[in-house]
């Protein structure tokens, strides 16, 4: 949390705290739920917020859930946080994300909710990520009782835009977030809450586990499978008011704008410097007041109060100027501009030819310039979407010309004159490969007069995904292929004396799981194009639209060992072989309040030999820990991928200790198809 952020303890409504209000489904799981609401609320009832999620209100989100949930109850709301079916204390299994029954649950939810007496009948939904997904998943199904949401760092296209592909490409972020959520849903219920059949609601879960990685594995292609949950299938279903917030270091923000571009229903966006956070504890950049302009929103919403947040700008975005690229954490400079509506009036696009080297108003006579990238190229892409949990280490992208170098570039002259741009960049590509199965990472950098290279925005194409991702087709070796690649989006003002430069390459690794084999993409000059969304100033610009952070003041909790992680590469010039490690470790601290002590380590390596793609290996370890007194519990997790040119192989095991007993172990093998990745 920033230091710039206004801590609170006191409210205008004094607040008192339910800590388990068990929510019974209709298959009679209970879910448990933590409640905080005015001490008045049953003589004067207020509308709800939950907050739905799988990852424990009682322990693990308790400390960062107390600088938002005390604040928002204060403020005359109750202030809920659910567990997710399976995870925390609520009943039941969890086996994967965004199932039907995560979504019924949530209706019986919130059925039960609006009929307590201290409730109003209206409720909100609010989340970062998980919550902010399911949000907009619930909301399509439009429960009588949901009247607004504020989704946060989410999507609405489970397949094309989160963290499992990206352009068809299979994301490293994916394969680190199957070994999460393997982990998540083996984690121990509290029998300070359960009682004493903690144990045996724990083995329930642990022998019910399964492993996610393996169905998504499974789905490469954008199947039956990620359209459910995903709310870009059916806009119209969503009929509640939706705030959608995001940041442009994460890996969400564009779906901000097409939600504002798409849904009917009443809608606004927010999209700061930040990362995958909320904006009160909002970095890079300054943090804002997130929670006192979303309470103008519930407030319209849930309370029927006519205070103008439905009329202003519905968008305000964080334009960014001559960022530094900094692995351990960029500043952002820039201002705030705002928008009536998505697509924005005025934003001009500009077209750009692609010559050798080159980007020009005018394209010349036409070049075929081959690139056949070493497999390494991307090792300074940083994550592809920085958490900033706290002691995670360097995550954020480096100067990008060791990548530039690997890459086949085409720069702009100097600028003589500033070139602001807001969403989506266009590169439209004559190509032909040689290999049947290749992909193409674009990438829109700033190249300062001293050289240092920034990346602004970047897109990912898996070539045979260049039609469709439901029904990829093969490349044909030599033909020639008109392709286009949408980056991602971003606000971004160039300044005079910098070059824009387009870096194309067949790699982008670690991020992105190699093909199959190394492949050579040539690029027909001339008639190949760069597409910019320039964005002319305003006079409104720089004004800032939210008052400084506010949030209540946090549980207490003391570290016993602080949070140490770090981020490196190594390459063994005899075999070739280069290694990505992430050793994260976030610390062991103790939750004052209720004596529960908490721990996590992960270790995540990455390897590849040069040329030959098929030697990528990915392996994950974490270990969970959980302890009060005599009762200790500990969670240890593995998941280990490889490949040959036709398969993805994958090993996983699970192991569960209660004290010094393991009281469970399994392991599961899968060999998947790779269906054109």
């Amino acid at each position: 949390m920033s230091t710039n952020v206004k801590l609170v303890d006191r409210f205008p409504r004094p607040i008192r705290e339910i800590e388990t209000l068990w929510i019974p489904t209709r298959d009679g799981t209970r879910l448990a739920a933590r409640v905080r609401l005015p001490v008045d609320a049953e003589r004067d009832p207020v509308p709800a917020i939950v907050e739905y999620i799988p990852y424990r209100r009682r322990d693990t989100t308790a400390y960062g859930d107390s600088f938002t949930h005390p604040w928002l109850a204060g403020h005359g709301y109750a202030a809920i946080r659910l567990d997710i079916r399976g995870s925390g204390d609520s009943e039941g299994v969890l086996q994967d994300e965004y199932l039907p029954i995560e979504q019924q649950d949530m209706l019986d939810a919130l059925a039960l909710i609006a009929k307590q007496p201290w409730c109003t009948g209206k409720i909100g939904m609010m989340g970062i990520s998980w919550g902010g997904f399911n949000s907009l998943q619930v909301a399509a199904l439009r429960p009588p009782e949901l009247k607004a949401i504020v989704t946060l760092c989410s999507t609405d296209d489970r397949y094309a835009t989160d963290v499992h592909f990206m352009g068809g490409c299979l994301l490293k972020d994916g394969i680190s977030w199957g070994s999460g959520i393997f982990t998540v849903q083996s984690r121990p219920p509290d029998p300070s809450v359960v009682g004493e059949r903690w144990r045996d609601l724990w083995l329930e879960r642990l022998r019910a586990a399964n492993v996610p990685l393996i169905t998504w594995l499974r789905h490469l292609r954008r199947d039956a499978y990620w359209k459910h949950g995903s709310v870009c299938e059916d806009y119209g279903a969503i009929e509640c008011a939706v705030y959608a917030v995001g940041g442009w270091v994460d890996g969400y923000s564009g779906a901000i704008l097409r939600l504002l571009e798409n849904l009917k229903a009443p809608a606004k966006g927010m999209i700061g410097p930040w990362t995958h956070t909320y904006p009160h504890q909002g970095v890079p950049g300054e943090p804002t007041g997130f929670l006192q302009e979303t309470l103008r929103w519930w407030d319209r919403w849930l309370k029927g109060i006519e205070n103008g947040v439905d009329k202003e700008p519905r968008l305000n975005a964080w334009m960014q100027e001559r960022i530094n690229p900094d692995a351990t954490m960029p500043r952002s400079p820039g201002h705030w501009i705002a928008e009536p509506g998505w697509p924005a009036p005025g934003i001009a696009p500009a077209a750009f030819a692609l010559n050798p080297g080159r980007i020009d108003a005018k394209p010349e006579p036409s070049v075929a310039l081959a690139i056949r990238s070493p497999q390494t190229t991307g090792a300074m892409a940083g994550e592809w979407c920085p958490l900033d949990s706290g002691g995670d280490g360097p995550e954020f992208q480096s100067d990008q010309r060791p990548d530039d170098g690997r890459s086949l570039s085409f720069d702009t002259a100097p600028l003589a004159e500033r070139l602001a741009i807001l969403g989506a960049p266009i590169v439209e590509l004559d190509i032909s490969v040689d290999q049947p199965v290749a992909l193409l990472c674009a990438r829109l950098c700033d190249v300062a007069p001293g050289g240092a290279s920034t990346r602004v925005t970047f897109g990912l194409l898996n070539l045979t995904h260049r039609d469709s991702h439901e029904h990829p087709t093969p490349l044909e070796p030599g033909r020639r292929y008109r392709v286009r690649l949408q980056l991602d989006d971003t606000a971004y003002a160039f300044v005079p004396g910098h070059c824009v430069r387009l870096a194309l390459s067949t790699s982008y690794w670690p991020m992105v799981w190699p093909s199959p084999a190394p492949a050579t993409v040539t690029v027909h000059t001339g008639t190949s194009t760069l597409g910019l969304p320039v964005r002319p100033a305003k006079p409104a610009d720089g004004k800032v639209p939210y008052p400084p952070a506010e949030a209540s003041a946090p549980l207490a909790r003391t570290w016993i060992a602080k949070p140490k992680s770090t981020r490196g590469m190594h390459h063994d010039f005899a075999t070739g072989m280069t290694v990505y490690t992430h050793d994260e470790d976030r610390g062991v601290y103790r939750l004052d309040g209720i004596d529960s002590t908490l721990g996590y380590k992960a270790l995540e390596r990455y390897s590849i030999a040069d040329g030959d793609p098929t030697t990528e290996r990915t392996e994950m370890r974490r270990t969970v820990t959980f302890e009060r007194g005599a009762w200790r519990t500990r969670v240890e997790t593995l998941i280990d991928v490889t490949c040959d040119a036709r398969s993805f192989h994958l090993v996983a095991r699970l192991e569960a200790f209660d004290g010094d007993e393991r009281i469970f172990e399994r392991d599961w093998r899968a060999t998947i198809p790779r269906d054109m990745i």
